[in-house]
């Protein structure tokens, strides 16, 4: 995680959000379009999502204290949150202005200077989504994402507005600015539940199936004779940082300071591919005569039944509070 480089990124997007919205809505004031208005409006809430977001990139960077023992990168899932439900509100309000506008339909003027001014937004929007998210894929940045999939949702509906606006100049149907801001809204509003959906999910520490998955292999690439099983395997992730509680089954006559050393090997493992941000819990299992038949140390004196094979990790019996049988 670096902090700084996400709050320089975050802040850099308000700003530019801002520029936008003003020029957005200069566009409207000489178009008359409904299609322009509800992309600003969009765009003031590109604003105070960006606020929120740059406020839990500054929370979640706090280390864990006494009242917060995990961390503060919860957070993250409720700005998240608050950024789908302000995305899928935009998109109520494109469908009811353009609901209105087919009732009473408004004369566009200006076309050409709209369309310019649209444009450029759009693709200031485009390239600040794809700064944003790329960013936020690096550090690990929840906040970050969302607030670059909803300035990118932005950027989609100037593109969908400058279509609209092209036809209208190219046929005079003026309704078809009411018919792309409705569309769009439907769409704005899928976008918003898609990362409410997230946050929810994150709230209630829903398993990352794909996160589980990518550490599975890479814990069963790097395996040891003596990491006998792991099961147990439980992972939550709060932003950049990563919990991951696991049972590892070893050999009984291990002592305690070769456990100790065993189980830090298996943790600096996780910090190299996931870096400092992840903290391992591991709760050490003695093996039984029933680990023998799974077992592949050569030679072993307590051997109390031959090897037979090796069982594969796989998500299965690597998240099962059970120890691995033949």
């Amino acid at each position: 995680m670096n902090t700084r480089a996400e709050v320089k990124v975050q802040r850099a997007a308000i700003i530019i959000s801002i520029l936008l919205m003003i020029i957005k809505f200069v566009a409207w004031y000489f178009t008359h379009s409904n299609a322009i208005l509800t992309d600003a409006l969009e765009s003031i809430i590109n604003v105070v999502a960006g606020g929120f977001a740059l406020y839990a990139v500054i929370l979640s960077a706090k280390p864990s204290d006494n009242d917060h023992p995990y961390g503060h990168g919860k957070v993250e899932f409720i700005v998240s949150g608050i950024e789908g439900g302000m995305i899928a509100l935009a998109g109520i309000l494109m469908i009811g202005k353009a609901a209105v506008g087919f009732i009473n339909e408004n004369e566009i003027e200006h076309l050409q200077f709209g369309l310019v001014l649209t444009a450029l937004t759009g693709v200031v929007n485009f390239a600040t989504a794809w700064w944003l998210i790329s960013t936020g894929k690096k550090h690990q940045s929840l906040p970050l994402i969302a607030d670059g999939e909803h300035i990118k949702s932005d950027a989609y509906t100037s593109f969908a507005v400058i279509a609209g606006l092209g036809l209208i100049w190219l046929t005079g149907w003026h309704i078809i600015d009411n018919v792309v801001t409705m569309l769009m809204g439907f769409w704005i509003i899928n976008i918003g539940y898609r990362l409410v959906r997230k946050a929810l999910a994150g709230i209630m520490d829903e398993a990352d199936i794909k996160l589980v998955e990518e550490i599975v292999r890479y814990l069963s690439a790097n395996r040891k004779n003596e990491w006998i099983d792991i099961h147990n395997l439980r992972v939550i992730q709060y932003g950049s940082k990563l919990h991951i509680d696991c049972h590892i089954t070893f050999p009984f006559y291990f002592t305690l300071e070769k456990v100790h050393r065993e189980m830090k090997e298996v943790e600096q493992l996780l910090n190299t591919k996931y870096g400092k941000g992840v903290e391992v819990f591991i709760h050490p299992d003695p093996c039984t005569s029933v680990s023998c038949k799974l077992c592949s140390i050569n030679p072993c004196s307590e051997r109390k039944f031959a090897f037979e094979k090796r069982v594969e990790w796989e998500v299965k019996n690597i998240t099962t509070n059970k120890r691995h049988e033949v």
